[in-house]
């Protein structure tokens, strides 16, 4: 990658300094008889990557939708570099500081790569920063090629792409990332585990699910597991994986078998 994020307002942090930047209290969401997150509680630190894993219909999706305002709480609360945004609405949320992406792709139908790219920036920037900081992400995550495309044409490898470079657009503290690299190759994925790597190392947070476990292996500094809505246990991947409960919940066997 050629270019790099110096557009992106970002200072580099020693990781997990101070307090930390998300911080998650009893956290609980029912539907109807349903109970989709039942009291979780955990933290993100400054600079780290926390991946969270589980089966499907863990209630992972749920949690992020909690986390940002598009879902409300039944009970708990989410508090974001020291304020509470438990009661705030997603664009205020986002505005803070606190994005995400989306498992299916949000795209704006008649609007280009480019111009995709530059209404996220437009979030902190006028509009010609706008357009130099879309320039840069396009080139960063491969996507320069197709700035004039309609963002509507593009395959699924290169919707993802853009998706993250939306969230990095924003100028984020920390990227909620929802399956960002499901439905790539392995090969696919290099671009934009690089440019998260390279994010982080300037300052960005990350929390990510992700069902591409080598993608998470190679990403995640902790990870967090979830089942039925509960919180299983965290660690580091290597301490994860090797739970028998975890092996059990997420994999329905052994990793050994």
């Amino acid at each position: 990658m050629n270019a790099s994020l110096s557009s992106v307002d970002a200072s580099p942090v020693t990781k997990g300094e101070g307090a930390p930047l998300l911080a998650i209290r009893n956290l609980s969401k029912r539907f109807g008889g349903v109970t989709a997150v039942n009291d979780v509680s955990f933290d993100v630190r400054r600079g780290e990557i926390l991946a969270v894993v589980g089966p499907n219909g863990a209630g992972k999706t749920t949690l992020f939708g909690l986390i940002c305002g598009f879902i409300e709480q039944d009970s708990g609360t989410v508090r974001f570099d020291g304020e509470d945004v438990s009661r705030l609405a997603p664009h205020v949320i986002a505005k803070r500081g606190l994005v995400r992406s989306f498992q299916i792709v949000q795209i704006f139908p008649d609007l280009t790569v480019h111009e995709t790219v530059v209404a996220a920036a437009m979030l902190h920037h006028p509009l010609p920063a706008a357009r130099r900081i879309a320039d840069e992400l396009l080139v960063e995550l491969d996507l320069a090629a197709k700035r004039d495309d309609l963002a509507t044409s593009l395959p699924i490898q290169s919707r993802k792409r853009l998706e993250l470079a939306k969230c990095v657009a924003t100028q984020p503290k920390l990227i909620i990332l929802d399956e960002v690299m499901a439905g790539l190759t392995l090969a696919e994925a290099e671009i934009p585990i690089a440019a998260i790597r390279k994010l982080r190392d300037r300052g960005i947070t990350f929390l990510m699910v992700e069902h591409v476990m080598p993608v998470v292996l190679q990403l995640a500094d902790r990870m967090l597991v979830l089942n039925f809505g509960e919180m299983i246990m965290e660690g580091t991947p290597s301490q994860v994986m090797a739970h028998p409960d975890v092996q059990e919940a997420y994999l329905g066997e052994s990793l050994d078998a």
